[in-house]
């Protein structure tokens, strides 16, 4: 029977394939007691489980891209390890023999009972390993319950018509998708503006997320469509619905050819004015297809993504060559790498334990300060970076000039340390600090007294802004770029870099949507960057623009307070 589900469409196109179930992180099992004569099929039904997930894991491994951290084999030869640790394998029989209790429940009550030994641990990386021992044994209870797994893409039969069907995803989790040959993912949780969906984006697949009951509802190998551009799910579709949604993605593809046309083309506006035009990305990998965009050069390396999916941290000389690498192939075009922005819905993969809420806790700037030595780890490494080509240094979410001075004074340290070491680097190294706390944009001007430029990541300010959790699809349909406090606060910043002479770049998701386009050359913005996959639809939108005919529009906008009014001025600023 078709049904079809309404989510939100967090990255455009249209998609048709089967449906790849994703089982959800933690597994809820039951408990139950067995008769005696049932104990040793018991015991021989986990230990078979056990042998299941370790021949699973090993098909991982060999899975492992060949430009993959040289660490995530090493992550994974430590869940091998844990998994045949006598306190995961014996221990778990020994429960079931003497309490005669179902597999599923003695494996979850050892680990609960490891996980509260290492709540004990003072040393805080220590303590993390816990994450280690609950994702091993997630992995054995979904094998013991008969629930589909993450298997690697390249054991399916099509993998380019895979739909990935999961309760949520992470940002860590599409870091392992992000060579597959993947045709479109949705979800039950997640808003438009989370890292999951920004990476969604940047992979240039159809996405929806916020479906609530998508994950329940849709079975293995179904046959699925998945429109993102206007946030829909259809489930097994009529003939018709096929027809016609084949119809729209050709029509779709057909549109992303015709860009290309413009890729060598300058981004100046009709009266001349000329934009520069950047891409974000997050591993070293992604710089081919930020090339192949014909971007100007990388506004935002977000360097976070070296430290996921791993059980360490990269050190120096790692992450040195990861930075060096991408300053080369991009062959004398600016690269902006941002030091680490990990908290939020980037956990970091070490001690530091989750907030009650972790936008408002120890992340990004904050945590690297906390971590002077992690901090000056990665200082010397982008430092050394920018002896082959043009690097800039971006700080993320200052919310303080005590926060800045501090900043500076690690960057300074850095300098000295490898001048005293005898190490290259650009002894002039332009420093830039992001605005995405309201408490940044209304100092901005003191900040580009002290920076060299500035970043507005918009999806923070917005979040911080309007009191949004930008992951919460419950309150999603209140994130509003156009909100008239968010457009004062991108305004202020804007004059403020040009009132000090300092370039002022937008990096946040609105650089990257083209019916935003119009609205910030109109409020001054010359300085884009974005998503690889979103940089011809701009750039189209700007060889269209006439800046000076512009401000008029943009100014009624600015001045107006009511949302429907809102929509109305933006659709004339389009036509």
């Amino acid at each position: 029977m078709s049904f079809s589900l309404h989510g939100i469409g967090v990255s455009n196109g249209i998609a048709i394939g089967r449906a790849h179930l994703v089982s959800p992180s933690r597994v809820e099992v039951a408990h139950y007691t067995l008769e005696a004569a049932r104990v040793p099929r018991e015991v021989l039904r986990f230990e078979q489980a056990i042998g299941d997930t370790l021949r699973e894991m090993e098909a991982l491994r060999a899975q492992i891209p060949p430009d993959a951290p040289a660490e995530l084999e090493a992550f994974l030869d430590m869940h091998l390890m844990i998994l045949a640790d006598p306190l995961i394998a014996v221990e778990t029989r020994r429960l079931i023999e003497e309490n005669r209790c179902n597999a599923e429940w003695a494996l979850t009550q050892q680990m609960d009972a490891l996980t509260a030994r290492f709540e004990e641990i003072d040393d805080p990386y220590l303590r993390s390993r816990q994450e280690d021992v609950v994702q091993v044994v997630q992995r054995v209870l979904k094998v013991l319950t008969g629930q589909p797994g993450q298997l690697p893409l390249s054991n399916l039969d099509n993998p380019e018509e895979c739909i990935l069907v999961a309760h949520e995803m992470t940002p860590a989790d599409m870091i392992v998708f992000k060579n597959s040959p993947l045709a479109a993912f949705i979800t039950d949780l997640g808003g438009a503006t989370s890292h999951t969906a920004i990476l969604a984006r940047g992979l240039g697949i159809p996405a929806v997320m916020a479906l609530h009951h998508a994950r329940s509802l849709i079975r293995d190998h179904e046959w699925i469509i998945v429109d993102g551009n206007e946030g829909v799910v259809i489930v097994e579709p009529e003939e018709a619905t096929l027809a016609e949604y084949r119809l729209k993605q050709n029509q779709w593809r057909l549109e992303r050819e015709k860009l290309k046309r413009i890729k060598s083309s300058r981004a100046t506006t009709l009266d001349g004015v000329e934009i520069e035009l950047h891409a974000n990305m997050d591993l070293p990998r992604d710089v081919d297809a930020v090339r192949e965009a014909g971007a100007q050069g990388i506004g935002l390396f977000r360097s976070e993504f070296l430290f996921l999916n791993r059980a360490d941290l990269p050190d120096e000389e790692e992450q040195y060559h990861a930075y060096r690498s991408v300053v080369e192939a991009m062959d004398g075009q600016p690269v902006t790498i941002r030091t680490l922005d990990l908290g939020a819905d980037k956990r970091a993969p070490w001690g530091h334990r989750a907030a009650e809420n972790p936008a408002l806790g120890l992340r990004a700037i904050r945590l690297c300060l906390a971590e002077p030595r992690l901090f000056q780890t990665q200082l010397r490494a982008i430092l050394r970076a920018s002896a082959h080509g043009r690097v800039r240094l971006l700080i993320p979410m200052l919310a303080s000039l005590a926060e800045l001075r501090q900043t500076l004074q690690h960057v300074e340290q850095a300098r000295a340390g490898l001048r005293a070491d005898g190490l290259p680097f650009d002894h002039g190294l332009p420093v830039g600090g992001m605005i995405e706390v309201p408490a940044a944009a209304l100092m901005a001007g003191a900040f580009a007294r002290h920076l060299d430029y500035l970043s507005i990541g918009t999806n923070d300010l917005i979040q911080y802004t309007l009191a949004i959790d930008r992951v919460d699809d419950a309150v999603a349909h209140l994130y509003d770029p156009l909100n008239p406090s968010v457009l004062e606060l991108v305004r202020m910043t804007l004059r403020a870099g040009e009132k000090a002479g300092k370039p002022v770049a937008v990096c946040g998701e609105m650089a990257g949507d083209p019916r935003l386009t119009r609205l910030l050359l109109g409020l001054g913005l010359r300085h884009f960057s974005m998503h690889p996959a979103s940089l011809l639809q701009v750039k189209q939108q700007i060889l269209r623009s006439h800046v000076e005919e512009l401000l008029p529009l943009v100014q009624r906008l600015l001045k107006n307070t009511e949302p429907e009014k809102t929509e109305a001025l933006l659709e004339r600023l389009n036509a």
